[in-house]
């Protein structure tokens, strides 16, 4: 059975932005890509509100050439071919392999996870993923904890209040300071 996963960047006071929307010091190392992007191999479909679609359609193609490495260009190819699904009430058009949810969360994880399929529904964006963990749907969180404070901002975790216990199942330290962690939500 398919399991639900959310994967970010975060600082270690645990925001996902800055009070002012900036998440620059989660530029990640080469290593530290390397791991999103073999992350991303493992999912089935990725899940996103407007404002992390509007953040990651840079990676759809387009027109102008893009200056893209060797791996940014492997991240590209695979991000491209994996079918998005965005929650929002503003956007009426979306590119590439995307559509526009046209059930409720609850409804389209659960129309998900009932098809065939191995890979995991990736979680994007920490207002949706707030609102799947507010449900009870996260089946695991993976943490890339990069090495800042930054006081304020938006945070990684839903504050709804409710306990939730973790099984700790990979951890990795990277020569940038970032820390990789994965937890397995113990239900």
């Amino acid at each position: 059975m398919r399991k639900v996963t959310y994967s970010l960047a975060l600082t270690l006071d645990g925001y996902i932005k800055d009070e002012d929307g900036s998440f620059d010091w989660g530029d990640p190392s080469e290593e530290v890509f390397r791991l999103a992007t073999d992350e991303v191999r493992g999912v089935d479909v990725h899940l996103m509100g407007r404002r992390l679609y509007e953040t990651m359609v840079y990676w759809e193609p387009t027109d102008e050439e893009r200056d893209h490495g060797q791996l940014e260009e492997e991240f590209a190819e695979l991000w491209r071919a994996l079918p998005k699904v965005v929650f929002s009430n503003t956007i009426t058009e979306v590119r590439g392999n995307t559509r526009i949810a046209v059930g409720t969360l609850a409804e389209e994880i659960a129309q998900l996870m009932s098809e065939p399929g191995d890979g995991t529904i990736a979680i994007g964006g920490a207002e949706l993923a707030h609102q799947v963990a507010d449900l009870d749907l996260i089946d695991e969180y993976l943490l890339r904890i990069c090495p800042v404070l930054v006081g304020g901002g938006t945070p990684f975790f839903s504050r709804n209040n409710r306990r939730t216990a973790l099984e700790l199942l990979d951890t990795r330290t990277f020569e940038s300071g970032v820390v990789h962690l994965r937890y397995r939500v113990i239900r």
